[in-house]
C-alpha cells in the first residue's frame, strides 16, 4: 500500500465517521493573527500548543526558514490578505532553533539537485538569466538576524498599515520556549 493511498483509506473513515466536527470553524482567525514560520515538522503541532492557539484562533503562513525574501512574493502576499481581507490585527515571524535552513550551502544544493537529474543545462538557463541560484538557495548564519530581517521588511512594506505591529520570535522545538526578538507594540 502506497502513503497515497493510507491516506485517501483513513479520509474515507474520516468523513464517513464526521471526525472533522471537532475542526469546525470560520476562515477569519478568532484571535485576529497571522504567523508567518517555518515548515519544519517539529513546528506543526508544538507551535501552537506552546502560544495556546487552536484550530482557528490563526492564520499560518509557511515556508523553509520562515524567511521574508522577496517584497513581492507570495507570501508577502498571502501576509497583506491576512491583515486585509481576513481580519488578522498582527503578525508574528517565528523563526526555530536548530533550523534546517541555518547554514543551508547554495552549492550543495544544487550538487543535490543534479544528482537526483536537473540537467546542468537547466540551472545553466536560470543562472544566464540573471538569478543567482547559490544566493536564493542560501541559508542564514543566525534565526534571531533572520527574524528581524523579516520583521523589518514587514513592517516597512509600503502596503502594510502601520498600526499592525509586527513581532518576532524564535521557538525552540524541543521544549516550544519562545523568545522574543522584536515586541512589534514597541515601534
Amino acid at each position: 500500500m502506497t502513503l497515497l493511498s493510507e491516506i485517501l483509506d483513513y479520509n474515507k473513515t474520516f468523513i464517513d465517521e464526521k471526525l472533522y466536527e471537532a475542526y469546525t470553524t470560520t476562515k477569519f482567525p478568532d484571535k485576529k493573527l497571522v504567523i508567518l514560520t517555518c515548515m519544519d515538522t517539529r513546528l506543526i503541532e508544538l507551535l501552537h500548543k506552546a502560544m495556546n492557539m487552536k484550530n482557528g484562533d490563526v492564520k499560518v503562513v509557511k515556508n523553509a526558514g520562515a524567511i521574508l525574501t522577496h517584497p513581492f512574493g507570495s507570501i508577502m502576499r498571502s501576509l497583506l490578505i491576512a491583515v486585509y481581507e481576513l481580519q488578522a490585527d498582527e503578525v508574528y515571524v517565528i523563526g526555530h532553533h536548530d533550523c534546517g535552513m541555518s547554514l543551508l550551502d547554495g552549492e550543495q544544493m544544487l550538487d543535490k539537485m543534479t544528482k537526483r537529474g536537473i540537467p546542468n543545462e537547466t540551472l545553466d538557463i536560470i543562472k544566464n538569466s540573471g538569478i543567482d541560484l547559490n544566493q536564493w538557495l542560501q541559508g542564514f548564519d543566525s534565526v534571531e538576524e533572520s527574524v528581524a530581517h523579516s520583521v523589518e521588511m514587514i513592517r516597512n512594506h509600503p502596503l502594510m498599515a502601520d498600526e499592525v505591529p509586527v513581532h518576532g520570535l524564535v521557538i525552540n522545538p524541543e521544549t516550544g520556549k519562545l523568545d522574543l526578538v522584536i515586541d512589534g507594540y514597541k515601534r
